[in-house]
């Protein structure tokens, strides 16, 4: 039976309002976290860009569900000595109930330093090497590295779990799927796709776990729930390759103009209506992901808790 979880928006929310709703989502029976990892938010409607590692510290104290970044850019922002350093933390603070989910970033949060933006290509090389960075750091002890792209020297993590954080690899289109399952402990997807999750498990993914995060906007109000899903989220219709490419929310909202409130009607479940929230769940079940992360778009945050708990969990328990 597939795991249901809450995605944690760090897009929309303070690091405050998000420990309070973990809190809400464990009480009301959800099975973990996702958390995403930003710089800023895609639209400045969203409003909140915390930093994801002071977040996970407070959230490690304040419930005791597994937590997982939805997903993190290990590449340039921060290089991958200090990520496998934060993440080393978390799992010790969290009791090993941390995992690091990682991706080759989007444009809008990596390029603050003024860095030009690499293909994918370049970008899924860099995340390869990142990942064996962070592990060789994981191992313990004093460690070098001299890579194409990063470099350690004398570097030794202190502070260590019992065993490292699985990480997960996030992957949209074949050759980061191909990735995620070559060196990936897990996968992260965002999509129903059936032939990703099973390029994934081919690809020497075998029955490690598939994640996916999707988004909804539960309301009484079927009509004003579409409105808040498009005034907040009409990003999350945009086609194609925009979403790794445009550098700045001002960018994603100009190019939201074309995503009308029926697209994302569309690709979101909004309402009160406990089938479609259920049937959401399960599509991608049925597509092979082993857990799934709700992120509920906007502030009906304590209605949506307790609409699940009462009409949607108990489906996948």
């Amino acid at each position: 039976m597939v795991k249901v979880g809450y995605f944690l928006s760090s897009e929309e929310w303070g690091p405050n309002e998000q420990i309070e709703h973990a809190k809400m989502a464990e009480a009301a029976g959800f099975s973990g976290f996702w958390i995403s990892d930003h710089f800023h938010p895609w639209l400045a409607e969203q409003g909140n860009s915390p930093f994801v590692w002071s977040v996970i510290g407070g959230l490690s104290q304040a419930t005791s569900l597994p937590i997982t970044t939805g997903v993190t850019c290990p590449t340039m922002r921060i290089h991958p000595a200090i990520i496998a350093h934060a993440a080393a933390t978390c799992a010790v603070m969290t009791g090993g109930r941390f995992s690091l989910g990682v991706g080759t970033g989007e444009n809008l949060n990596e390029h603050i330093f003024g860095d030009a933006w690499p293909s994918t290509d370049t970008r899924l090389e860099m995340l390869e090497e990142s990942i064996e960075v962070m592990r060789l750091l994981w191992e313990g002890g004093v460690k070098d590295h001299e890579g194409k792209y990063y470099v350690l020297e004398n570097a030794h993590l202190y502070t260590l779990p019992d065993e490292p954080p699985p990480i997960l690899v996030s992957g949209f289109g074949p050759k980061a799927v191909k990735l995620a399952g070559r060196v990936g402990d897990g996968y992260c997807g965002v999509a129903p796709e059936a032939d990703l999750v099973s390029l994934f498990r081919s690809s020497g993914g075998g029955d490690k776990p598939a994640h996916a995060g999707t988004k909804v906007c539960f309301g009484e109000d079927e009509a004003e729930a579409r409105k808040t899903a498009h005034r907040l989220w009409a990003n999350d219709g945009l086609p194609g390759e925009l979403a790794q490419e445009l550098p700045t929310p001002r960018h994603f909202e100009q190019a939201a103009t074309l995503v009308t409130e029926d697209m994302i009607s569309s690709a979101v479940v909004c309402g009160a209506d406990p089938e479609r929230h259920i049937e959401n769940i399960r599509q991608y079940a049925d597509a092979g992901y082993d857990e799934v992360y709700v992120q509920q778009i906007g502030a009906e945050q304590k209605t949506f808790f307790d609409f699940y708990e009462r009409e949607v969990l108990p489906e996948f328990r």
